[in-house]
């Protein structure tokens, strides 16, 4: 995701604008510029390819000040990553726009702009938004009500910055899918695309909302509504508790993490998400050419990286029709592997440099054409400035922030998110998924973090339940297709955290061995979401009530599964069957947590493991 920094204020706000940047570059970009309005009322633009730290230095050189500017940081979507393509982009010397997420209609505009003259310098998407803004000024003299207008024309997800030299006492901001704040200062004001870009100058924040049009000068913010209404948005004092840092009022990072879930999963959805479809050109440039040629996919990961690459499988395959292969990458680096035609390598990290992971890629990308070569390298990573990152063809950033905890749960979930949008976005390219379904998942998608926020309201009943568990040695953990990985997931977090012995199974192999250990010392955790395979599951746990086992089950509402001696039910909201993963890991995760607190080990650090594992 690209990083927006704006300022109008009474004193030089160049250095503003590049700290701005810099705090925002952990995600990883491939080009930055800024554009300031002197004191000679001139518009100048300074762009660089690379980090942010080649700006800074050109900077140096340059000297630009003013009191009005813009700054970016890009991360390709259309056009190679190359100065002429960095943001700023202008349209003449006066009008300076920078564009977070992807216009879809940028053809057609692009078409009719050249028709009415304008001439393009570069290949994004983010210049016929210039241009186009140009055009509407010309025809209404007054930049706000020409942003309101250019609005109006634009599909797709976008947050945008907007100044002009012949207006030079205002900066304009709009939002559509991608996300924008207004830090509040004193006779000064800023607005970034994450506050944290601007903790250097306020405490203070007002957050855009989805179809916002904004005016910030040094002494005043107004917004306009989707309906053009004049509206106020509150005002919210940033605490450093807040900062992924520190704990704020939660006792350990894990707990903290669990709940931010809702947000970042808001935020990893944000910009990606077209009216009815996954914006394709968000994993890069290049994503709809390679994706129309895939064929096979092969997942690498390891750890929780790999449960999320497994539950992709079952997405793959039946909503985009694509064969799927997944392995752990310590046994795939050190095989003899036959590749598919056309296969896809995709490669799934927290940190992105995971040693396995990365030398299995580095293995995969060192291929000749008579070993088989992969068609193109993805990586799902966290940490945009990663390794992995670097050294992959395209990329999806998870937005889950810094993870604390060793244990892996917002990082998971984010992970998650990410497979299902590079499902859809290559079964809507190859024309193997119908696009009414893509349509309901991706309203589906939208509600997710609602839902997930309800999951979370369970805390107290999870918490309750764990007491179950507070002396036991050993669990089983059952679900039945997608949700065995999740089950996986499950008992790879209770091992992690409470040092319990835990193991999952798919349920209908229980009677092939693991029935064998069920007994009133074995709890046994099911998922149950209300799908095709609830009736076999369900006779799954009668094998285990007539052993004798203590049954713990997070069944959908809507399931037909009652409490009774020895069975425990938590009732889920209902979800489509495709997300039921992502939200039935959320109880095994408060599951794990309050089973560890009960215990008292050391929920963050747990014993022996560490957060990025770096090493063979």
């Amino acid at each position: 995701m690209c990083g927006i920094v704006g300022a109008v204020a009474e004193r030089n706000i160049t250095a503003i604008l590049l700290e701005g940047l810099k705090r925002l570059e952990y995600r990883g970009y491939d080009s930055a510029g800024v554009a300031v309005l002197d004191n000679s009322g001139e518009l100048h633009r300074l762009r660089r390819s690379g980090k942010v730290a080649e700006l800074e230095q050109a900077q140096q050189q340059e000297q630009l000040t003013g009191r009005l500017g813009i700054a970016h940081t890009r991360w390709a979507t259309h056009g190679a990553p190359c100065e002429r393509n960095a943001h700023p982009h202008f349209s003449g010397d006066d009008l300076a726009v920078v564009h977070n997420g992807i216009i879809e209609n940028h053809e057609a505009l692009r078409k009719q702009l050249k028709a009415l003259g304008y001439v393009f310098v570069s290949d994004t998407d983010t210049e016929v938004i210039v241009h186009l803004l140009r055009h509407k000024l010309d025809e209404f003299g007054d930049l706000t009500v020409a942003l309101k207008a250019a609005a109006k024309e634009l599909h797709g997800a976008y947050g945008l910055a907007v100044v002009s030299a012949k207006q030079p006492d205002r900066l304009l901001a709009a939002r559509s899918g991608s996300p924008l704040v207004i830090g509040l200062g004193m006779g000064e004001n800023f607005l970034a695309s994450d506050q944290l870009a601007l903790r250097q100058v306020t405490d203070r924040f007002m957050y855009l909302e989805e179809g916002d049009i904004a005016e910030i000068r040094r002494d005043s913010v107004q917004i306009w509504d989707a309906n053009g209404q004049p509206v106020a948005r509150e005002s919210v004092q940033y605490h450093e508790g807040a900062e992924a840092a520190d704990k704020g009022e939660y006792r350990h990072f894990m707990l903290k993490e669990i709940h931010e879930q809702p947000k970042v999963v808001q935020r990893t959805l944000e910009g990606r998400l077209g009216d009815h479809q996954v914006l394709v050109q968000a994993f890069g440039p290049e994503a709809a050419e390679l994706f129309a040629k895939v064929r096979n996919v092969q997942i690498v990961a390891c750890g929780t990286s790999y449960h999320a690459g497994m539950v992709a499988r079952y997405w793959l395959e039946e909503l985009a029709g694509i064969p799927c292969q997944v392995e752990v990458a310590s046994e795939f680096r050190y095989r003899k592997v036959v590749v598919q035609p056309d296969t896809l390598f995709v490669t799934i990290s927290q940190s992105g440099e995971t040693a396995d992971s990365l030398a299995a890629l580095r293995n995969a990308k060192a291929r000749t054409d008579k070993e088989g070569r992969y068609l193109a390298s993805l990586a799902i990573c966290n940490v945009g400035i990663s390794s992995l990152v670097r050294e992959s063809d395209l990329t999806l950033l998870t937005q889950a922030g810094p993870e604390i905890g060793v244990a892996s749960t917002k990082a998971f979930t984010t992970q998650l998110v990410g497979l299902l949008l590079l499902t859809l976005a290559l079964g809507q390219v190859r024309g193997t998924l119908a696009p009414a379904l893509e349509a309901e998942l991706i309203d589906e998608l939208r509600r997710l973090p609602t839902r997930l926020g309800e999951a979370l309201a369970m805390d107290t009943t999870v918490e309750k339940i764990s007491e179950h568990f507070a002396e036991k040695h050993h669990t089983l953990f059952l679900g039945r297709g997608a949700q065995y990985p999740v089950a996986m997931e499950g008992a790879l977090k209770l091992k992690e955290i409470s040092y319990i012995h835990a193991e999952a199974y798919p349920a209908g192999e229980l009677k092939h061995g693991p029935l064998a250990l069920v007994d009133a010392d074995m709890p046994v955790v099911t998922v149950a979401p209300n799908n095709e395979l609830l009736e076999k599951l369900k006779s799954n746990l009668q094998e285990v009530r007539a052993r004798g086992g203590e049954l713990i089950v997070f069944a959908d509402r809507e399931a037909g599964i009652e409490n009774g001696e020895g069975t425990f039910i938590v009732s889920m909201p209902h979800i489509h069957d495709v997300l039921a993963p992502i939200l039935y890991t959320l109880p095994l995760q408060l599951l794990s947590y309050y089973v560890a607190v009960l215990r008292g080990t050391d929920v963050d650090q747990p014993r022996n493991l560490a957060k990025s594992v770096t090493v063979e």
